[in-house]
């Protein structure tokens, strides 16, 4: 059975980090590409980052330079460093695999989509 399952988010201050961390069952991360999404309230969903099956990353304009995807094959677990982080990345963020990335930083037909994890950024 597929499965993705999030973990890691939390509350945090403006400025902080925190790690999201992704175990994937049913599946090899060599055979599918992995990545982030993430809704906010009242806000479409939004692709943040990925990683391909041959380990190429790619992220959204608005977490470039912040935010860093890695996995870990073994582990079948695939994490979401995200640093300086600001009010605006407050949402559910989502784990999910498909056949490629995108050039923006998404997943090209996701699926998987389990519950996500909420991180909150507030003083």
């Amino acid at each position: 059975q597929v499965q993705l399952v999030e973990s890691g988010g939390g509350l945090v201050q403006p400025g902080g980090s925190l790690r999201l961390s992704c175990a994937a069952s049913g599946f090899t991360l060599d055979n599918d590409a992995i990545g982030w999404f993430r809704q906010a309230p009242g806000k479409e969903r939004e692709g943040v980052s990925c990683i391909s099956r041959g380990g190429n990353t790619g992220y959204a304009n608005s977490v470039e330079g912040r935010f860093t995807i890695s996995k870990d094959n073994v582990k079948k677990t695939v994490y979401l460093q995200m640093n300086s982080l600001k009010p605006e990345d407050t949402a559910v963020y989502y784990c999910v695999r498909g056949p490629a990335c995108t050039s923006l930083g998404s997943v090209y037909r996701a699926s998987g989509w389990g519950q996500g994890t909420q991180v909150t950024v507030s003083s």
